[in-house]
């Protein structure tokens, strides 16, 4: 079947804002590459950007070759390089989250307010098989949002209704070449696993088609049911970056406890996902008998949802951001946290009216083993502390 271009464009024309400047996130790949083009075909005026992830020796190159492309488009083009040592833990998620955070960096630092990724709709198949294999629940297979915010810039996925091969057709039509990461075809990667499962269950009708179908579906289940967990958001009290927990919140429809509670831990940690279904109902009905419990870095203990001592970020410099959330700006200093030593020289900490728990886990400033600040426990000694991803609940 040939490819219907003027549908393609018009998704372009449908999912981006007219007028603007718009910062296409361009891997050089099949999907990426689609959009840059689709998006000049589109009449948009565009700039990109371009991640080198350091995780292959090609990948240098890769995005020198991307900037080369561009600049035969007469595209203004950024490489920004992601720094890291050995990379500890899921490698795929803190790539992505980092891979967020460069292309964010870039768009502020270039006045674009609004930029496109290239995710498609067996994108948005996969995550759906992704999340079944969490056993997750309405939220998270619902899919991929088709835009969100992250902090000032306005995040778009225009091409969730246009297929990968339908995309890479376009482009072999006009003679347009990409480059293929190897690790799209690595096993060890769940995606790619998820990739190769829909292959699979094809014969049975479970198509990339269908399964974004059933995301749409449940998108518009979780918008209508957003409402009333915003409205339940209420019994959730936020308190020098812990959360108290009323017992009214479970009083609620499972549903809608199951979903701030999710959110609680995410804004606590700062993590890409939500844990698994049955470790996060674990640590509920923990919650609900008012038992201690621990899950994902995070602690629950007497009412309060805080963070677990052992798993808040190591030390940093007066004003960067510490444990993925607080700034401190002072004289200097180094930032690490509070801890039961710290509120040992904190004579009056009682009077912050929060229980021992929450403090040990708040920022102190330090010189060596001497406490010069801890504002959540009441001494500010000239430091101002701000928590940069306060407790909302969002779709």
């Amino acid at each position: 079947m040939p490819v219907d271009a003027d549908r393609l464009v018009g998704l372009i024309r449908d999912g981006l804002p007219s007028g603007e400047t718009i910062g296409v996130a361009l891997s050089g790949g099949g999907d990426s590459t689609a959009l840059l083009h689709l998006c000049l075909a589109a009449g948009c005026r565009v700039e990109a950007v371009t991640v080198d992830h350091r995780l292959r020796a090609e990948s240098a190159m890769e995005a020198a070759a991307v900037g080369a492309a561009c600049a035969a488009l007469g595209v203004r083009h950024e490489v920004r390089v992601w720094e890291h040592g050995a990379v500890a833990g899921n490698l795929m998620d803190q790539a992505r989250r980092a891979r967020m955070g460069l292309i964010g960096d870039w768009a502020r630092s270039r006045g674009i307010a609004h930029v496109a990724l290239g995710h498609t709709r067996d994108d948005q198949a996969e995550t759906v098989l992704m999340g079944l294999s969490r056993a997750a629940g309405v939220g998270g297979l619902s899919g991929m949002r088709r835009w969100f915010d992250a902090g000032d810039v306005r995040v778009h996925r225009p091409l969730l209704d246009a297929g990968r091969a339908e995309l890479r057709d376009w482009l072999r039509g006009r003679g347009i070449g990409w480059v293929d990461d190897p690790s799209n075809d690595d096993d060890r990667y769940l995606r790619v696993k998820a990739r190769k499962a829909l292959v699979a269950l094809g014969p049975l009708g479970i198509t990339a088609e269908r399964l974004a179908e059933v995301a749409g579906h449940l998108a518009r289940v979780q918008d209508a049911l957003a409402v009333q967990v915003a409205a339940a958001a209420r019994w959730i009290e936020e308190q020098s970056g812990a959360l108290r927990i009323g017992a009214g919140l479970w009083g609620e429809p499972a549903e809608v406890q199951r979903q701030l509670v999710v959110q609680a831990l995410l804004c606590l940690t700062g993590a890409g996902y939500a844990p698994r279904a049955a470790e996060v109902e674990r640590l509920m009905a923990a919650m609900v008998a008012g038992r201690d419990a621990t899950l994902a870095g995070c602690r629950f203990r007497k009412g309060w949802l805080m963070r677990e001592p052992r798993a808040v970020g190591g030390p940093v410099p007066v004003g960067q951001v510490w444990d993925g959330r607080w700034v401190i700006e002072g004289p200097g200093g180094e930032v690490r946290a509070l801890g039961a030593e710290g509120l040992r020289q904190v004579l009056d900490w009682r009077k912050a009216g929060l229980p021992r728990e929450v403090l040990l886990v708040t920022p102190g400033v330090w010189e060596g083993e001497r406490l010069l600040a801890a504002p959540c426990a009441g001494l500010s000694a000239g430091w101002q502390v701000r928590l940069q991803r306060p407790f909302t609940f969002s779709r």
